[in-house]
């Protein structure tokens, strides 16, 4: 059972009490931390938002107080009263923001009991996500995740401040529109007043942002939800937030440099950090080269090195093959990794399979110089001494080769750089380096569908210099696209858009659309666009990712306050889950059990 608070206000916040308020009386409110019982004395560390304040219930109070002290219990919701008071010399408590001052209670009223929690309520408590998500509103009370979520509320205000200096209006766009599906699966909501049809919730606004232009909002931005439905990973949710926004009369350089000054704004208004502009530029063909990966980890070295003219003679048969079909051999070199023992090595080796590698040679250069490889046997000393020397080795080094397609040697080693870099702890959380990557192709070519599809989207603008390529050689257009990249991560992306209809049309035809695919699809916005429109281009960040990497948090659930898991449930509320069947009635649904397949 809990008490009133009737008669009682709370005054002050435990971290507001402080030494300026010694000799006053003042009232806290929250949660018990931690209760010590000495006998006479009675210490109630209490913790509210703020932090903890430590209030004392001595002895000589009323027997009813000293009664009621001794019954709470850690998670209870109490009230104190009382007056604060300097701590003693040898009890100042240097570690809390409170603690050189403590409270004496007059009055204690225990608000609301609790059960034992089902894991600590603490700082980094080592327990299982599931359990932490299953009871998400006690793993909120954890300081960590509250400060989480202080700092992503920040950096909201922070945004917002910066854009609405810059002209920018911010406008909610629709959350039930219509499904475009191209690239990730949509979420789909069924219609109960037109059946048989349904809404698509958005993976992004970027028709209703596009709109806004021709509508002569000049610059709109918003903080919008978000909604995908593809596989979970460290880095992705369901529904996630982004930092939207769409500019008109704009080209590359404008956008870049209005981003560049948010961000800066931003790390220097909530961690003090100063960011350096401009950022790196970086085009997309550089970033594969050098790091295998479009989103480049520039904090350390490891680049890779096209070491196949190097070995282009050669008769070893996976390296022979690969340069014959077409594909490279590339290489990076581990400084100061040649002293891994061969286990580790094989752990690489067995890494790099998974990302359809089918392996990985390796060259041990050792202290005396000499060199160590299971392919020495294939090439003569000359030629392993001019490979390790294309690769600036020296002793101690550990150089690792990829040989097959393009794709796969940079999908392979640019992973493989990063895990010898977590390996070796090569990075650390507050180094912040930040990377545009520019100059994107505009398409890629689907096996599978037999077809060119945007590697953006449909409305991407290709680069001036490459609009006659759009129909000689498409796979080579590039496009005026660029990605914003922190320490490996990409925060996000944007693009100028097609502002002219003849290259739209262009575009569509090339990704297979005939004009009513396209109309059916994009109708409304082709319509739109017969009424003057003007030249523009936007980028979208996302919030959670970037609230991961300002507070070093391991998962963007760590910054949501209500995050699902890896099979995009939520363990709180046992979401997704069935319906009533009346329900599904009204909405002309049935459903069908599917039926999986048995092994034959």
């Amino acid at each position: 059972m809990g008490e009133s608070m009737t008669g009682l206000k709370r005054s002050h916040m435990c971290c507001d009490v402080n030494e300026s308020l010694i000799g006053e009386n003042v009232t806290v409110m929250g949660w018990v931390q931690k209760r010590r019982d000495l006998g006479q004395l009675i210490f109630i560390a209490l913790r509210d938002k703020t932090g903890i304040v430590q209030a004392v219930v001595n002895g000589t109070s009323e027997a009813e107080i000293f009664a009621k002290a001794e019954s709470i219990r850690s998670e209870y919701v109490v009230a104190i009263k009382g007056t604060v008071a300097a701590r003693t010399e040898e009890n100042i408590n240097a570690a809390m923001k409170t603690g050189k001052i403590e409270i004496i209670a007059q009055e204690v009223r225990i608000l609301a009991e609790s059960e034992t929690p089902p894991f600590p309520i603490e700082e980094n408590s080592p327990v299982k996500d599931d359990l932490r998500l299953k009871y998400r509103y006690l793993d909120l009370r954890r300081p960590d995740i509250f400060r989480n979520l202080q700092i992503r509320h920040n950096v909201a205000q922070v945004v917002r401040k910066f854009l609405n200096n810059e002209s920018f209006m911010e406008i909610e766009t629709p959350i039930l529109g219509k499904s475009t599906p191209e690239g990730a699966r949509d979420y789909l909501v069924p219609s109960r007043v037109h059946p048989g049809n349904f809404y698509g919730l958005p993976q992004s606004p970027q028709l209703y942002k596009q709109l806004l232009m021709v509508s002569g909002m000049d610059r709109y931005y918003q903080l919008a939800k978000c909604f995908r439905d593809e596989d979970l990973r460290a880095d992705r949710q369901p529904e996630f937030t982004q930092i939207d926004m769409e500019l008109s009369f704009v080209d590359v350089d404008d956008i870049l440099d209005i981003n560049e000054r948010l961000i800066q704004n931003v790390f220097k208004e909530i961690l003090d950090v100063d960011v350096q502009i401009p950022f790196k530029r970086m085009t997309y063909a550089e970033g594969m080269e050098r790091f295998g990966s479009d989103k480049p980890d520039l904090r350390f070295g490891m680049e890779l090195k096209n070491i196949s003219k190097v070995v282009a003679d050669s008769e070893f048969v996976v390296f022979k093959n690969a340069l014959e079909n077409g594909g490279s051999v590339r290489a990076i070199n581990a400084n100061g990794c040649g002293h891994f023992p061969r286990k580790q090595i094989d752990s690489l080796v067995e890494f790099v399979k998974t990302y359809k590698a089918k392996g990985l040679a390796w060259i041990v250069v050792n202290d005396d110089g000499s060199i160590k490889s299971q392919i020495s046997k294939f090439f003569t000393e000359e030629k392993m001494a001019e490979i390790v020397a294309a690769m600036d080795a020296k002793a101690g080094d550990l150089i690792l080769i990829c040989a097959d397609s393009d794709k796969v040697v940079f999908d392979s080693l640019g992973a493989l750089r990063l895990e010898i870099a977590k390996r070796l702890e090569l990075t650390k959380a507050d180094d912040f380096n930040f990377l545009w990557i520019t100059e994107f192709p505009m398409l890629e070519w689907d096996d599978e569908e037999q077809r060119f599809v945007a590697v953006h989207h449909p409305f991407t603008a290709p680069m001036d210099e490459d609009l006659d390529l759009i129909e000689t050689d498409p796979g080579k257009v590039r496009a005026k696209a660029y990605d914003m990249v922190l320490n490996g991560v990409e925060l996000g992306g944007g693009s100028i858009r097609i502002h002219r209809n003849d290259i739209q049309k262009k575009m569509f035809s090339l990704l297979g659309f005939s004009e009513e695919d396209a109309y059916t699809r994009f109708g409304f916005l082709l319509d739109a666009f017969k009424f003057g429109v003007p030249p523009h281009g936007g980028l979208a960040f996302g919030l959670d990712r970037i609230i991961m990497l300002m507070t070093g948090a391991s998962s963007i659930r760590d910054v949501m306050a209500f995050p699902k898991v890896k099979d995009a449930s939520c363990p709180l509320t046992d979401a997704p889950n069935v319906v009533d069947l009346i329900q599904l009635n009204e909405l002309g649904i049935e459903i069908k059990a599917i039926e999986e397949e048995k092994d034959i």
